[in-house]
């Protein structure tokens, strides 16, 4: 393969020399590009090689699944197609840029300070996984200038390390999944996480390098518009609207850094230009949305945490439980769901080691802003390559292996309820024992970080434990929380902040906007004459008021009452009685009293005020009438008495007192002024009365303000609590409309397997109450779906099979299974089996009945036995004809007892003896056949050879003739039973001859 040299020409022109600096000594300022591979990826390798600069600055690190027993011949084979110099990685190797580095065969490889070191396999319960293991190498090592790349390999090694990278901000790069030759490694790394970018092998090159090219000029670009954040805050909009989530409150820092990347992929130099992009199209809002949420996480994070937890902190916390009791914990931004299944794992663990006879449970709620990812959780099932952080021991009892890689176990599952929810928007979890928050909090600004510590005390139980992440902190809300382990991050739930006392959730942790809005000023309304001489009048010459009500609360003021009332020192008080000025507080309450009790004015006249400089004032104390509104209010109205006639009054005294002489009038006037001061001590009296009995009133109703604001604070407590729980009891739904749905599907899924058999079934409970059929049974029982509930043994059926309550009570019984052949009465067959009804966790609830219809099998047996018997007969037949017919002796046996069972007619009359002579008689008891059986002892002999002959065998008659018999024996089964049949030919004349012939041949 030959490199196009105009392509890679119009490349290199195209790199600008502000994104890589020279290779000066001791530089390491340059990009390292990881890339993975396995089946196919010596193809990929040869295309994007050959689609890349020779001079570009980078150092490209090529880690493919090898044969540990194959000798490497990558170097070699790339090398034909760069110039860039590839070799095979040595231990401690430099990285130096526009070099090629290939991984040894069987070999780990990680980096550190720009440096390779070599590693015995890491092999992990029978799997290599060397590309996570570098990516996480470098991730550590390049933090966010890390590149992967993952290119066509089988297998789905890659996808945690391009986790960690982009955890880390760095690149990753996947090659379209459809391009490739084995797509299984880039389609688990898409699953993984959103790629920056996804393209063909031979496009990636080029993408690299022109997103390297706008990253410089887009962080510039993103530093200037810090002092005008507008466009940031457009952004922010965009994201509020389309999601429905807000990240003013998210550090700028983590928000520029995820801009940046998105407008390098785009090519956009300029800020408002991507705002324009997001405008134009949401697909990228929903994009970014993604990369915010920064969905990385994995099992065990942090092995000495979950160590400290299981070995430490769980032990001690379980200890001082009560019996029973249900643990509670909150797992927020759970991702896709490993560090809730870490935490069940670690607790059913802790429980086994504790080994307590307390009956303990934990009950998890995982919750995470993200849908898809909480769907993932739900699932439970996650790729073969969790055994990097899982242990053997861990997979084995907590997991089970399937097509798809490893599925947590039911009693984990169980364990965990998933939810989507907004940690800082949405009503919290509360009575918490454990609480975790593991790197969330870093991307969060101080403010909002601050309130959700406090929200997280609340949510606490007293002694409650909270996990933070390895980089954050408590910061300034550590007031309620005790430190357990600070560099483990683990900390202790001891008493309630001030501040968090009554949380008015979510409203106040709703995150608004940094740039308030200014508020429009009302416009003025245009008001008539008539109104405004009305509003002059009650200002200017109108005389000050006040309304009251029956108590002396003020309602309402007009005018300036300064003079007359002034505010009491100490808590707020707005009744009149209070307020009065001095002067008024003696005249005052009785005539308030009097005026409850009748419409009329009561005036009281040149009554003094004592203030600053002596005044009198003319009061007037009205009960209102109308309007009905304002019925039955008292209105107060104070008229100043001028300076001219207060002298007046006083010059009239004074004449008065000078004119009066006479003795009765002083008399009279004597005793006026006594009864004055007898009033006047009344008046003092009923004023004391009224004073304790306001002062009483007052502490009353202060005592009941403060009942109320402690009812207020215990309504606002529930309200918070019912919040919570109407969270939890949503979070519950939710997972329980899944787990409805889930069963749905597979009820569907088992009702159109069992039809699809056509094998009629039917369910029981324990007492024999139909549970559940398939459509088939209906053809045998006559049921309907009204039945369910009802005992099975009600059924009208068409079985002839009385017995079959009785064996149902026996597999119940015995937990065997019973399995026979049936006929109805309309000649059916069904092979019916009745098996216990076995749960998912082996136990026993009832019982299964199966019918498998055999009629078609049942006649095809029936025709072949009623064949066989006619063969059997046609058998018997010929073989007793020729039996009969034979021309040589036949003689019958039993071989147990010697009795002979049958005889042929030819023997019977060849030896002249008749057939009862022969019929159950042992062998040994007929006298002709002495020679050959002479005992019964001599019978063994017969009987444990299988055949035997004699030849010329002397024989003679019932008449006494002598004859010559070949005598042969032979044994045989019919029926399980051992028969020895014995053949007698007469060979006499043959004999004859034989000894004719042998004299014949002595004379000559």
């Amino acid at each position: 393969m030959k490199t196009d040299k105009n392509k890679v020409e119009e490349l290199s022109i195209s790199i600008p020399s502000e994104i890589f600096k020279p290779n000066n000594s001791g530089n390491t300022d340059f990009p390292i590009v990881a890339i993975g591979c396995s089946a196919g990826g010596l193809e990929t390798l040869e295309q994007f090689f050959t689609n890349i600069p020779d001079d570009n600055g980078m150092a490209f690190i090529i880690i493919q699944h090898l044969d540990p027993n194959h000798i490497g011949m990558m170097p070699e084979l790339l090398q034909r197609m760069t110039s860039m110099t590839v070799s095979q990685v040595t231990d401690g190797q430099k990285v130096r840029p526009n070099c090629v580095y290939v991984i040894p065969p069987n070999k780990s490889m990680s980096i550190l300070n720009s440096k390779l070191y070599l590693f015995a396999p890491v092999v992990t319960h029978s799997i290599r996984l060397p590309i996570d293991f570098f990516f996480r190498s470098l991730a550590n090592d390049r933090q966010e200038n890390s590149i992967g790349i993952i290119l066509s390999g089988m297998g789905s090694d890659g996808s945690l390390g391009v986790k960690a990278i982009k955890e880390k901000n760095g690149i990753v790069l996947v090659q379209e999944p459809t391009t490739a030759k084995f797509d299984s490694m880039p389609s688990r790394a898409t699953e993984a996480i959103v790629p920056d970018i996804i393209a063909p092998v031979e496009e990636l090159p080029t993408k690299l390098i022109e997103f390297l090219k706008f990253m410089p000029q887009a962080k510039i670009d993103l530093e200037l518009d810090i002092k005008n954040k507008s466009n940031l805050d457009k952004i922010i909009i965009l994201l509020r609207e389309q999601t429905g989530h807000d990240f003013s409150m998210y550090k700028n820092s983590t928000l520029f850094r995820r801009i940046e990347r998105r407008k390098g992929i785009h090519k956009i130099d300029k800020i408002q230009n991507y705002v324009r992009l997001m405008l134009e199209n949401p697909k990228e809002t929903e994009i970014l949305f993604k990369e915010l949420l920064i969905g990385v996480t994995s099992f065990f994070r942090d092995p000495e945490v979950w160590k400290k937890l299981g070995e430490e902190v769980l032990p001690e916390m379980l200890e001082k439980l009560p019996n029973g009791y249900t643990l509670r914990a909150w797992v927020t931004g759970c991702s896709t769901g490993e560090e809730a299944y870490s935490l069940a794992i670690v607790f059913k663990e802790t429980l086994a080691k504790v080994k307590s006879h307390k009956n303990l449970s934990l009950q998890i709620f995982a919750t995470d802003l993200d849908y898809e990812a909480i769907e993932k959780a739900r699932k439970g099932v996650f790729h073969q390559n969790i055994v990097t952080d899982v242990s053997p021991e861990r997979i084995s009892k907590f997991f089970i292996g399937d097509n798809e890689g490893y599925r947590v176990n039911a009693a984990i599952r169980e364990m965990i309820v998933f939810a989507p929810q907004n940690v800082i928007k949405d009503p919290p979890f509360t009575k918490l024992d454990i609480l975790t928050c593991r790197n969330m909090l870093i991307y969060m600004e101080s403010e909002l970080q601050n309130k959700l510590m406090a929200l997280f005390n609340y949510s606490l139980n007293q002694g409650g434990i909270m996990i933070l992440g390895s980089a954050e902190t408590l910061g300034n809300g550590n007031e309620g929380f005790e430190v357990i382990d600070s560099k483990l991050k683990l900390f202790k739930r001891s008493l309630i902040p001030r501040e968090s006392r009554l949380l008015d959730f979510p409203s106040s942790f709703s995150i608004t906007n940094k740039t308030t809005p200014k508020m429009k000023s009302p416009q003025k309304v245009v008001e008539n004459i008539q109104t405004l001489a009305d509003q002059i009048l009650l200002q200017q010459f109108t005389p000050a008021s006040v309304m009251v009500n029956d108590k002396g609360d003020i309602i309402y003021i007009t005018g300036r009452t300064g003079k007359y009332l002034e505010p009491v020192a100490g808590k707020a008080n707005w009744n009149i009685y209070a307020m009065l000025r001095e002067g008024l507080r003696i005249v005052f309450p009785a005539n308030f009293q009097k005026s409850l009790k009748t419409y009329d004015p009561v005036k009281l006249k040149n009554v003094k005020i004592e203030n600053s400089k002596n005044q009198f004032v003319d009061i007037t104390i009205q009960r209102l009438e109308k309007p009905e509104a304002i019925k039955d209010m008292i209105l107060v109205v104070f008229n100043d008495v001028s300076e001219i006639v207060e002298s007046k009054v006083a010059n009239n005294l004074k004449t008065a007192n000078l004119s009066t002489s006479s003795n009765k009038i002083e008399l009279e006037l004597e005793l006026e002024l006594n009864q004055c001061f007898e009033d006047l001590q009344t008046v003092r009296e009923e004023m004391q009365t009224s004073q304790e009995e306001l002062k009483s009133t007052n502490e009353e109703l202060q005592s009941t303000n403060e009942e109320l604001q402690s009812t207020n604070e215990e309504l606002t407590t529930s309200k918070e609590e019912m919040q919570s729980l109407n969270e939890e009891l949503q979070t519950v739904n939710s997972e329980l409309q899944n787990k409805v749905a889930d069963f749905s599907r597979s009820i569907n899924d088992m009702k159109n397997l069992l039809n699809s058999t056509e094998i009629a079934t039917l369910f029981l409970d324990k007492e024999l109450n139909i549970r559940r059929f398939t459509d088939p049974i209906t053809e045998i029982f006559k049921v309907r779906a009204s039945d369910i509930g009802r005992p099975f043994t009600d059924l009208v059926t068409d079985l002839k099979y009385p017995e079959i309550g009785t064996n149902a009570k026996l597999v119940i019984k015995n937990l065997t299974s019973i399995e026979n052949e049936i006929e109805t009465i309309d000649e059916r067959w069904f092979n019916i089996k009745i098996m216990p009804y076995r749960t998912i966790d082996d136990h026993i609830d009832g019982l299964v009945f199966t019918f498998n219809n055999i009629t078609k099998f049942k006649k095809l047996e029936l025709e072949l036995k009623n064949a066989n018997k006619s063969l059997e007969l046609n058998r018997e037949t010929q073989y007793r004809h020729l039996f009969e017919s034979a021309k040589d002796g036949i003689l019958m046996l039993d071989a147990d007892t010697g009795k002979i069972t049958d005889v042929n007619p030819f023997l019977i009359k060849l030896l002249g003896y008749s057939k009862e002579e022969f019929l159950e008689k042992a062998i040994w008891e007929i006298g002709f056949l002495k020679d050959i059986i002479a005992n019964k002892e001599n019978f063994t002999e017969l009987q444990k050879k299988s055949i035997i002959r004699y030849e010329n065998l002397p024989l003679e008659s019932a008449k006494g003739k002598k004859i010559y018999v070949e005598f042969i024996s032979n044994q045989y089964k019919v029926d399980n039973h051992k028969v020895i049949q014995c053949f007698i030919r007469d060979i006499t004349e043959k004999k004859l001859a034989e000894d004719i012939l042998k004299k014949n041949n002595t004379i000559l």
